[in-house]
């Protein structure tokens, strides 16, 4: 049996996408169950649930309690009535393709200490999107998905993103995107779930890839799966909120993998990359240019900078 378990929170509409593609193309090779975790959603999703998917299980939490809680809140739950095979984390703005579940579960059965498998990700235009990893260095960190990624070397984000391997390649990787990862079980009940203490949301799949792996497992990238991912839908209804969550991750990360000096260097680097960012559109609201849209800016980048990334 393979448990698909989804976490979901005010994405109603692409949540009903999902669950009809795990319908229209579901696993044959195993049995699947559907667990659909809500984080105190406002938008009706519990009720769409209950009228339209009724064979879905449904945990309803009373708080938002990000990807991380919401995901062990449901590992929990499934774990309470089964002993899957393998657990499909999927969140909810991916829409699976005819055969994406069983080529997983192929690549699973075809290397048994495959630990993690994470299928080829597609944009909604069919593009390839980037979803497998080698760990970060504190120069991947500094550079991507920074304002400062454009002027990065080459070598350092070709190494990061494995540009080295084609996209039609299936290989060992050491991480991959968290929108779509196959997850043995028993890999699981090894190392247990994801670190709800240090991540509420973003490098959390990472933190997780890294401790199976130090387990003696091996992660996969499995291009025959084809998942297409909208991307960012839930966390970019908090735009602010989403830059903290995403930089203060980054941070923790690196102060539990690699120390307290580098994690507190980061910081610093990140922190002053938001303070000059919150100047230069100071200056631009200054010279009357687009002065809504650059106070929008700052206030966004002050909430950011008074977090303190911690």
């Amino acid at each position: 049996m393979i448990a698909i378990l989804i976490v979901s929170w005010n994405v109603r509409e692409l949540l009903r996408a999902c669950l009809g593609s795990l319908q229209r193309y579901p696993a044959t090779l195993h049995e699947q169950r559907i667990t659909v975790v809500d984080n105190a959603s406002g938008d009706g999703t519990l009720e769409m649930l209950r009228r339209d998917f009724p064979e879905v299980c449904v945990v309803a939490n009373a708080t938002n309690r990000g990807f991380t809680g919401g995901s062990n809140d449901g590992l929990r739950h499934i774990a309470q009535s089964a002993t899957p095979a393998c657990v499909l984390l999927l969140n909810p703005d991916t829409e699976v393709t005819p055969g994406a579940l069983d080529a997983l579960l192929a690549c699973a059965e075809a290397h048994p200490q495959a630990g993690v498998i994470g299928p080829q990700l597609r944009y909604p235009d069919g593009s390839v999107q980037s979803s497998r990893r080698r760990f970060p260095t504190f120069w991947t960190a500094l550079f991507e998905s920074t304002w400062l990624q454009p002027i990065a070397p080459r070598a350092v984000l070709d190494h990061y993103y494995v540009r080295d391997r084609r996209d039609d390649e299936a290989c060992e990787v050491d991480w991959v995107v968290g929108a779509a990862m196959l997850v043995r079980w028993e890999a699981y009940r090894q190392v247990g779930g994801l670190d709800e203490r240090n991540f509420f949301m973003y490098s959390e799949e990472l933190d997780w890839c890294r401790r199976i792996k130090a387990a003696g497992w091996q992660v996969f990238y499995e291009p025959r799966a084809r998942v297409v991912h909208h991307e960012g839908q839930s966390s970019a209804q908090v735009s602010a909120q989403r830059m903290i969550y995403f930089n203060t991750s980054k941070v923790r990360y690196f102060a539990k993998h690699h120390g307290r000096v580098p994690a507190g260097l980061l910081r610093a680097a990140l922190l002053g990359m938001f303070a000059w960012q919150w100047g230069l559109e100071g200056a631009k609201w200054l010279l009357g240019h687009r002065r809504a849209l650059r106070a929008e800016r700052m206030r966004a980048y002050a909430r950011v900078l008074r977090s303190g990334l911690r």
